[in-house]
């Protein structure tokens, strides 16, 4: 089997597109995913937008933004990540990026034009679907990840 395409969600935390927590699809299928300490060029935002995890969750399991862009870029650099196309990613993406003046060195992509007989409502049908049939929860973002690799597993075998 070839490898899997790399997706990406990333939970946002306000319309700024202050990113809290994200994971990815490694080539093999196996999901990463943390919480994301906010830096504290976020503060103002950051206290708000963190409200569904604690002080001892964020100082436990958050990591800071540069750990996240460095394992990141061991993983996918210069590559096409894929993710459910609401936006969201891209904005938060970027703030993460901005942090520390780079310039993102992954490309995002919606999920959905890697199928050429699924138009774009068909894949978020499916993907909704996929939510429910598996219990799995869309503001998270190990979850979406997962959705989207059941997903292009079941699509990918339609087409075989």
């Amino acid at each position: 089997m070839s490898d899997i395409p790399g997706f990406i969600a990333i939970e946002t935390g306000d319309e700024e597109g202050l990113p809290v927590a994200i994971a990815w699809s490694l080539p093999d299928g196996r999901i990463k995913h943390t919480l994301i300490h906010p830096d504290d060029s976020w503060f103002d935002d950051a206290s708000s937008a963190t409200r569904e995890y604690s002080s001892e969750e964020l100082e436990s399991l958050a990591v800071s933004p540069l750990d996240v862009i460095r394992e990141l870029e061991n993983d996918h650099f210069s590559a096409t990540l894929y993710t459910n196309d609401s936006g969201e990613d891209e904005l938060a993406l970027t703030r993460l990026f901005d942090t520390y003046g780079l310039d993102p060195f992954v490309e995002l992509a919606p999920a959905e034009v890697l199928y050429d007989n699924v138009t774009s409502s068909q894949w978020q049908r499916l993907r909704s679907d996929t939510f429910s049939e598996l219990g799995l929860e869309p503001m998270r973002p190990e979850h979406e990840v997962a959705a989207m690799l059941s997903l292009h597993q079941r699509l990918s075998s339609d087409d075989a």
